[in-house]
């Protein structure tokens, strides 16, 4: 059964700082592409952060500099490293894993910015 469960959401002040992590069961970890999406109330759903295969990391230019996306293969993790949040990061964030043209959706865990 492929699984990802996400992990760290938090409500967090402007400037603060949150680590989310993805847990993946199920899959061939390392041959995903790896992604952290977040849809905020009455927005689209948005890609934040993917890191492929090869470690090759891509942002969103409204993180760029401030978020930062990681995996681990031996622990079959995904991180992203939050900081310097802003109250438009708010939102719900979620894993997504990719390979080919199967893809793995976590459940989605809230984060919330604000003083």
């Amino acid at each position: 059964q492929a699984q990802l469960v996400e992990s760290g959401g938090d409500s967090v002040q402007p400037g603060g700082s949150l680590r989310l992590s993805c847990a993946a069961s199920g899959i061939s970890f390392s041959f995903y592409a790896l992604a952290w999406y977040r849809q905020a109330p009455g927005k689209e759903r948005e890609l934040v952060a993917r890191v492929r295969a090869n470690q090759r990391p891509d942002y969103s230019d409204s993180v760029q500099g401030r978020l930062t996306i990681s995996r681990d293969n031996a622990k079959k993790e995904v991180y992203l490293q939050m900081n310097n949040l802003k109250p438009e990061d708010r939102g719900v964030y979620c894993c997504n894993a990719v390979l080919g043209a199967r893809g793995v959706w976590g459940g989605g865990g809230q984060v919330t910015v604000a003083s």
